[in-house]
């Protein structure tokens, strides 16, 4: 038996519009996740983030202004005594809507690529203290356990390729 070599349906649409294009426009330079991973462990200030993550000044002052760009970070002054006014990032609602993508990108992390002794952080429910994971689920309400079970299809922004 030969394997078909069936044309895909998705090379009738076309990716102009694409919605996880646009996302990876601004979430997919390398730094990104670490720099939005440091604001959801409460590390909100510039100096405060080069120091944790070595993070090169110019790429996390670049990194900073994209996520603020975007509308995922807000900048809030702050003023120790005697120094001059600075600010610490914040997530904005927008930002708040990444915590599913980091859970997930963890996870894989953990699965994948953790040391030996295991991973070197665990994300819990704050109510009852058990581990938090990422998952799927259809509109119906229904678990997806297995991803094969998800079929793309096209969208009401869909447009066809010429």
């Amino acid at each position: 038996m030969t394997p078909t070599t069936a044309r895909p349906p998705a090379l009738d649409w076309s990716i102009d519009t694409c919605t996880i294009a646009r996302a990876m426009a601004v979430l997919g330079e390398k730094w990104t996740l670490v720099v939005l991973r440091e604001v959801f462990n409460g590390v909100r200030r510039f100096a405060d983030m080069q120091e944790r993550t070595a993070i090169p000044r110019q790429v996390l002052t670049n990194r900073l202004a994209s996520l603020v760009e975007h509308g995922v970070l807000r900048r809030e002054p702050y003023q120790e005594p005697g120094a001059r006014v600075r600010h610490e990032y914040r997530l904005t609602p927008k930002g708040f809507d990444l915590y599913p993508l980091l859970v997930a990108v963890k996870e894989w992390g953990d699965r994948y690529l953790a040391d030996p002794e295991g991973p070197p952080l665990e994300m819990v429910h704050r109510e009852c203290g058990a581990e938090v994971h990422a998952a799927l689920q259809c509109g119906a309400g229904h678990a997806v356990t297995e991803f094969r079970e998800v079929v793309p299809r096209p969208g009401p922004g869909a447009k066809r390729r010429h």
